[in-house]
């Protein structure tokens, strides 16, 4: 299987790339992982939030299989601690599918035809974290769950 994240917009902090770096290294040891960027939306400025969202949507789906598990990171999603997200990526791994996306939308989160295709929804916390950052956390997060499901001591250092 192959887990892949999808963001829209680049990083701009390059101390915050460089540990997203690092942890995608680090999971090239457990599993196949993939982190697409989506450019921001070019003159976003002059658009409503629903055309900013349709267009983004858009973009979102283009990067998409139909054999893909669509799984968006959404402040109305299902939390986890670690061990129970370790237990979710288990499941997604043993139903046999390709590919695992999980997808980091714009400012404005997801349109609806984005919604209606995705298979969940997954919340990092009730707190609003920069979209850059939820990306290091994702990642992170991944890469703790295959410590766990190793037993590897990452976890409890």
């Amino acid at each position: 299987m192959t887990i892949k994240l999808i963001a829209i917009g680049k990083t701009d902090h390059s101390s915050l790339q460089e540990l997203i770096n690092e942890y995608q290294k680090r999971l090239g040891f457990y599993i196949k992982f993939e982190l697409e960027i989506i450019p921001d939306i070019k003159n976003s400025k002059h658009l409503s939030e629903a055309e900013q969202k349709e267009k983004e949507g858009n973009l979102i789906l283009q990067k998409l299989k139909p054999t893909d598990a669509l799984i968006l990171l959404d402040e109305n999603g299902k939390q986890f601690d670690s061990v129970g997200f370790s237990n979710y990526l288990q499941k997604h791994m043993n139903s046999g599918i390709k590919q695992l996306v999980f997808v980091i939308g714009g400012p404005y989160g997801f349109s609806p035809t984005v919604y209606q295709k995705a298979q969940g929804k997954i919340s990092l916390s009730k707190m609003t974290f920069s979209h850059q950052m939820v990306r290091l956390f994702v990642i992170e997060q991944i890469y703790r769950a295959f410590t766990i499901l190793r037993n590897e001591p990452y976890h409890h250092r």
